[in-house]
């Protein structure tokens, strides 16, 4: 009989070292996985970038946001401080406006036209874009980055003639 006790309080014993063993390792696997979250949810918090403020405020949009180690950036067109259209019917310097504004923002976030792995073209007159397309090879000058060229027919203002857009992965 005492053989029989013996054995029954060993194992009810090995019972409770094992469920309390696998309670300690549930409890860190918890506490791991929140810790994960933390560090996941403070690496992707969107951080917002206005380059006109007052512009982009009454048309509704940041100009970039940065997620993590992508940025997105909304079209730029080819304008003034005050939103007013420059350049009015020179695709040409219309374009290096675009890229002007556009190397600002990708300083702000401490990037350069290497880091673009995307670039969206938005013309209203394809034919002359494809005449005056050669500058990018003054902007990318270590390869070009993916993207799409599409012929509208018009953008937020008559005046407008090209606006680009860019999608950046900033390596740390």
């Amino acid at each position: 009989m005492k053989r029989t006790t013996d054995r029954l309080t060993l194992l009810v014993t090995l019972f409770a070292l094992a469920f309390g063993l696998q309670s300690c390792e549930q409890k860190q696997k918890e506490e791991t996985k929140e810790v994960e979250k933390e560090v996941i949810a403070a690496s992707e918090k969107p951080e917002y970038f206005l380059l006109r403020p007052e512009v982009e405020k009454a048309y509704g949009y940041s100009h970039a946001v940065k997620i993590g180690n992508n940025i997105k950036i909304s079209g730029a067109v080819s304008m003034d401080e005050e939103g007013n259209p420059t350049a009015i019917g020179d695709i040409e310097q219309q374009m290096k406006n675009c890229y002007a504004d556009l190397e600002k923002i990708l300083k702000h976030f401490g990037c350069t036209f290497d880091d673009v792995v995307k670039e969206d073209i938005f013309t209203t007159d394809m034919a002359q874009m494809l005449q005056k397309s050669a500058y990018r090879a003054e902007i990318y000058k270590n390869g070009f980055p993916t993207g799409s060229w599409l012929e509208v027919q018009g953008l937020a203002l008559p005046e407008f003639m090209v606006e680009i857009e860019l999608e950046v992965h900033k390596s740390e």
